[in-house]
């Protein structure tokens, strides 16, 4: 018990006298350990175990807590050391074992008592392998969590640049959106204003409103007509390759294609402030194959189908046709003079119906609004009911086939260029009021034209308005 409060004591001496050997004994490996911080495993081991896991002689003791006073101080000095007692047995001892390790240094103190610690208890050498594992994990564990760290902060950083590119992104989709909007909303604010001061005369609120849902319902369509034709374009060039080349339609080179040319289309819209061209080659009397150039029409639906309806039937409409089912209406528009721009509505009851306008090109016979029904051949009528229609080509380009149309035959017959505005497509007119309107391309006649030949058995009752202004 003696000579562990003396190790004690000596070891609180070392630690004074650290900064003198630190460099040394760095420089010094035993046991694959720097030297002092093995003597400091051994001490602890010595200071913890002595009268517990190990039982060590009187005489080892002291040689123990020599090599730890010389480790401390250096050779013993009698000169420096404070006077013992009469009766200090111990303390005698502990100087004379001391005085027999003579001038060994520091280092070789410490060595010593590693050594006879080693020799003396065998539990000694695996309790500092324990340690010395015990480091290594934990260095590994470190240097684990160090590269963990390293790379949470590296993908924390690309999730943050990666995020920042992604609304970058979008604020400058919805920059080019904004521009592209308020280009659109003055090239159609006067159409609009028009219209609206005739739905709601003397009421500039609800007249503001609605122009807002027109450009509103405007904007969306002209991008789905935008995509439409960059879908078009793609799926030629597709074809292209094939014919040509006989490469895979889902090559790169072909991917590449359609992604510009989606973006050469965009930024041409924008540029000219979003006039959108649709062509049409037509045939004319001789075969020349020109193309005709039209601006798209702006279409969007209305709510209120009852109070339409009634307004038709009480007169202040076109009025209401009853189209058979396997009938084809078209309403001749002619261009006034007076005139800029077209508006129509039109709604059904109970059932849809396809709806497109086309444009001949030419000066009109007549100035007067008319209506012709063409049927289609039986043999031919095979579409179901709920088949989408695909308008193939203009029903009013070809030689006249029904005896119903024979008098229109001298105004179809000079086969004028027709382009087409908006292709026949089933609108769900039995459910809101479809409208739109379109600024007049030069002189000629609009063909409104209403398409119930997929039909093989419903006929449809059609309510329609048309209307200019200037």
């Amino acid at each position: 018990m003696i000579a562990t409060d003396n190790l004690e004591l000596s070891l609180n001496e070392l630690s004074i006298d650290d900064g003198l050997a630190n460099a040394n004994s760095n420089k010094i490996m035993k046991w694959n350990l720097p030297l002092k911080e093995l003597y400091k495993f051994a001490c602890g081991f010595y200071k913890e175990k002595s009268g517990k896991a190990i039982h060590l002689s009187y005489e080892d003791n002291l040689k123990l807590v020599a090599f730890t006073q010389q480790a401390a101080h250096g050779p013993l000095d009698l000169t420096k050391a404070p006077p013992l007692g009469m009766f200090d047995v111990i303390g005698k001892d502990r100087r004379i074992a001391w005085q027999q390790l003579g001038t060994i240094t520091k280092l070789q103190a410490m060595e010593g008592f590693i050594d006879l610690l080693d020799r003396l208890c065998p539990l000694f050498k695996p309790y500092v392998e324990a340690i010395k594992k015990d480091k290594e994990e934990k260095a590994r564990r470190a240097e684990q969590d160090q590269i963990q760290r390293t790379e949470a902060q590296a993908a924390e950083k690309e999730r943050l640049e990666e995020q920042r590119r992604i609304e970058d992104e979008k604020n400058r989709e919805e920059l080019q959106r904004r521009q592209l909007q308020d280009a659109l909303n003055q090239q159609t604010y006067h159409q609009f204003k028009e219209y609206a001061e005739i739905q709601f005369p003397g009421n500039p609120e609800q007249q503001a409103v609605l122009i807002r849902q027109l450009q509103n319902e405007h904007y969306h369509q002209y991008m789905q007509q935008l995509q439409a034709q960059v879908a078009t374009n793609y799926a030629r060039l597709k074809g292209d390759a094939e014919t040509e080349g006989g490469e895979n339609p889902a090559t790169v080179g072909a991917t590449g294609a359609g992604a510009n040319e989606l973006d050469e289309l965009t930024n041409s819209t924008t540029k000219e402030n979003s006039q959108f061209e649709f062509k049409e080659q037509c045939d004319s009397d001789n075969d020349s194959g020109d193309y005709a150039v039209i601006s798209p029409a702006n279409m969007w639906t209305k709510a209120d189908i009852k109070l339409f309806k009634q307004e038709v039937m009480a007169g202040k409409g076109d009025g209401v046709i009853r189209v058979n089912h396997g009938d084809t209406v078209t309403v001749k528009v002619p261009t006034h003079e007076g005139g800029s721009c077209l508006f129509w509505e039109f709604a059904t009851d109970s059932y849809d119906i396809g709806f497109g306008v086309y444009f001949e090109w030419g000066k009109p016979p007549t100035t007067e609004v008319s209506v012709h029904i063409s049927e289609s051949d039986e043999d031919d009528d095979t579409i179901e009911e709920d088949e989408e229609v695909i308008c193939a080509e203009d029903l009013e380009c070809g030689p006249v086939q029904s005896s119903q149309t024979s008098s229109t035959g001298s105004a179809l017959g000079s086969r004028n260029p027709i382009s087409i505005i908006i292709p026949i497509y089933r609108r769900e007119c039995h459910q809101e009021v479809y409208a739109g309107s379109h600024s007049y391309p030069g002189e000629g006649t609009y063909l409104l034209k209403f398409d119930n030949s997929y039909s093989l058995w419903r006929p449809k009752t059609l309510y329609y308005k048309v209307f200019y202004t200037r």
